[in-house]
């Protein structure tokens, strides 16, 4: 006879810096883009000031001074993301995390959630063999709002009628943290790739 578990729990990912370090992937990307523009990108500074958070976040520090900077911040973008896959080779996994997915699937809803693009995101975990570990995935296109907004985290939740109580979030950044918290869910911080 067949167990079958009925899943009513929820457990949400983030992707850069949970279940990948992807400093040194974002950090060539973009420096190879910035570098079309004439901009060399410090890897210390990237590390403390741009990683983990969003593009419009940071860029406008390092283009501001261009003439037509709005649009060169979104070319910026744009040249990164086609360039992300160049340099996955770069990333870490964090495998005692995937360990824990595995772990959890029986009674829980696996989701990740992240503001990474849908296409770099597809593209890391295809890397890895990691594409069917998620029932669900939330990119930085499904959502209008980024972290620190919880917008995403409460669409995997209602996708599942999941409430926050019966929800744990595992995440590595400041905003990602604020944003699991304000939807009323555990928070794992995850930290280290041992």
């Amino acid at each position: 006879m067949e167990v079958v578990f009925i899943k009513d729990k929820l457990a949400i990912f983030d992707l850069d810096g949970t279940l990948f370090d992807t400093r040194r992937v974002n950090y060539s990307a973009y420096g190879k883009a910035l570098k079309e523009f004439g901009i060399r990108l410090d890897y210390d500074f990237f590390s403390a000031e741009c990683n983990g958070r969003h593009y419009k976040d940071f860029l406008p520090r390092i283009m501001g001074n261009l003439t037509d900077a709005e649009a060169k911040i979104e070319e910026v973008h744009k040249r990164k993301k086609e360039y992300y896959s160049l340099f996955l080779c770069e990333a870490v996994s964090n495998e005692r995390l995937f360990d824990l997915i595995r772990a959890l699937r029986d009674t829980y809803h696996t989701a990740l959630v992240t503001t990474a693009s849908g296409k770099n995101c597809d593209e890391l975990l295809r890397y890895f063999g990691k594409e069917k570990e998620f029932d669900l995935l939330i990119t930085g296109e499904d959502v209008q709002k980024k972290k620190p907004d919880p917008e995403g985290f409460l669409k995997a939740m209602q996708y599942y009628g999941i409430s926050g109580e019966n929800t744990i979030v595992f995440e590595d950044s400041a905003v990602g943290i604020a944003a699991a918290e304000e939807c009323g869910a555990t928070v794992f911080v995850a930290r280290g790739f041992a």
